[in-house]
């Protein structure tokens, strides 16, 4: 009965993975306050979208986390910032079978934590 008076279905095309991903560092790491969540390697978030492909999930959202932080943000927008390093990682990898995208707050690239 639910199915037949539903107004909005989920499917797997509705999906959109939020991954984070993390300079400096050679293995994931735990996030304490998301239980079964973690800050990829580069190589890790690889290996991590192409099983998320191989699932059919459409898309991707990346959160950086830079090794160093400044008043500016800076690393947000330097061409070899984590982001943008893993997001041609991942256009390599996945070409166009996934849609890439990338957070745009720069809250975590800040030394003082806003944007």
């Amino acid at each position: 009965m639910g199915r037949l008076v539903a107004e909005a279905r989920l499917t797997v095309d509705d999906l959109i993975a939020p991954l984070f991903v993390r300079e400096g560092i050679s293995e994931p790491q735990p996030i304490g306050s998301l239980p079964g969540v973690v800050q990829h390697t580069r190589t890790s978030l690889v290996a991590e979208v192409e099983r998320l492909r191989d699932l059919g999930i459409p898309g991707v959202i990346l959160f950086g986390v830079p090794a160093a932080k400044d008043e500016t943000g800076s690393q947000a927008w330097h061409p070899d910032g984590i982001v943008q390093l893993a997001l041609r990682d991942l256009r390599e990898a996945v070409g166009d079978d996934v849609v890439v995208m990338a957070d745009l707050c720069v809250d975590e690239y800040t030394s003082h934590g806003h944007c």
